[in-house]
């Protein structure tokens, strides 16, 4: 079973999306929220699998309210799946640097949505790398504007190795056979590389491959 948090400050578009849920088999809807702070508390307590992220809500957004829960949250963190009418490429740049795994438009079909929600509960981005790719080359700061690199002294030679491809937009199998290793290698080794460096979704990992300077938007 499948625990979702659904967070919208609309009354009606958060009742309507319970309701979806609730209908669907597999699922269970075990707290609404109606603005961000309300979203942080119920995701401490109720641990939910996947959080449906309304963007603007009063009090704390929504992006705001994902890198609350995220840094916050026992292992294994949930799955952000943010949900918006705002078709805006920097607000999916900011929530997947927040650490979402997916964005949807409000207005996307039932189907689709009950599909995503077992897409990220997977452990899977709604994102395609290419899209990552372009949102990242797009919106990453200038140099000597952006935020400190990280410390990437805590990654072995092998996790550094297999961080940089992901950020490259191999996918495991891809990876696994550069490396001339199995693909269960290279997940041990990125979940390994991930946990240290306190990161949530394999988006949010090609958004630090580029801001740390494994990758750079200038290099093949």
């Amino acid at each position: 079973m499948i625990k979702v948090l659904v967070a919208d400050d609309q009354t009606l578009i958060r009742a309507g999306l319970a309701a979806l849920i609730r209908a669907a088999p597999g699922l269970q809807v075990v707290a609404e929220a109606d603005d961000g702070e309300q979203a942080v508390r119920l995701a401490a307590t109720t641990r939910p699998h996947v959080i449906l992220m309304d963007i603007r809500m009063p009090t704390m957004d929504g992006i705001t309210a994902t890198q609350h829960i995220l840094a916050a949250a026992e292992p294994p963190p949930p799955h952000v799946l943010i949900l918006t009418t705002f078709d805006i490429d920097a607000y999916v740049y900011q929530a997947l640097r927040a650490g979402a795994c997916g964005f949807l438009l409000k207005e996307t079909q039932p189907e689709r949505l009950l599909a995503a929600i077992h897409t990220v509960a997977a452990g899977d981005s709604l994102l395609s790398p290419g899209l990552i790719q372009r949102l990242i080359e797009t919106f990453q700061p200038e140099p000597g504007t952006s935020t400190p690199i990280p410390d990437l002294a805590p990654l072995t030679s092998r996790e550094t190795e297999v961080l940089t491809l992901v950020g490259r937009a191999l996918s495991n199998a891809a990876i696994a056979t550069r490396l001339h290793v199995s693909e269960a290698t290279v997940k041990t080794h990125l979940n390994r590389a991930m946990a240290k460096l306190g990161l949530s979704s394999r988006a949010q990992t090609v958004a630090f491959a580029y801001e740390s300077g494994l990758v750079s938007p200038r290099r093949p």
